[in-house]
């Protein structure tokens, strides 16, 4: 059974397929993360024509060189997301090099936008790959206002396990300041 959070196997055997040349296997892969990536990329760039863009990008990489991910070094999960930060951060650098060429902001403005968008790309990340208890308890405090007593009535768990799922889940969205902390993919962390 195919979960979100694939397993080792799953990607070694993906990786495999695609080595071989696979189109049925490039399919399956952008089924299941072009949500994703695209989510990401739009998130870096503030622009879904842009994110298309990077999203075509990031699958034609993988389609072209698959051998480049390394199993070893964490889930094909998050090698494609560090792929689509890369690249989306990339683009963003060229888009703002060309508008400070042409007398439009600073390089300190450059680099506050660039670090910004990390950091919201990483947030992102981390929400959408942490539990799903601890997301739905975090988006019932956020988003719909909720305190730890109504979360808890409302995922029909105790007050103390709500208050243990929303600490968790803020801690773990914390790191996204970090610069590859727990929670980032490998090859996730600073602007670069």
């Amino acid at each position: 059974m195919a979960t979100k959070d694939a397993s080792p196997r799953w990607d070694r055997t993906m990786q495999q397929r695609l080595i071989r040349g696979e189109a049925a296997a490039l399919g399956e892969l952008y089924d299941r993360f072009a949500t994703l990536v695209h989510g990401l990329a739009h998130r870096v760039l503030g622009d879904r024509r842009a994110a298309d863009g990077v999203t075509r990008e990031v699958f034609a990489h993988i389609w072209e060189h698959p051998d480049t991910y390394d199993p070893k070094q964490g889930p094909l999960r998050s090698w494609v997301a560090g792929l689509t930060h890369r690249l989306a951060v990339q683009r963003l650098r060229a888009t703002e090099t060309a508008a400070l060429a042409d007398g439009h902001g600073t390089s300190e403005e450059l680099e506050r936008k660039v670090r910004h968008a990390a950091v919201a790309a990483r947030a992102d990340y981390i929400v959408q790959a942490m539990p799903a208890p601890l997301r739905a308890a975090l988006e019932r405090a956020y988003f719909q206002r909720r305190d730890y007593r109504q979360t808890a009535a409302d995922l029909g768990v105790t007050e103390e396990e709500a208050r243990r799922r929303l600490r968790l889940g803020l801690q773990l969205l914390s790191t996204a300041h970090d610069t590859g902390g727990p929670g980032a993919p490998p090859g996730y962390g600073g602007a670069a």
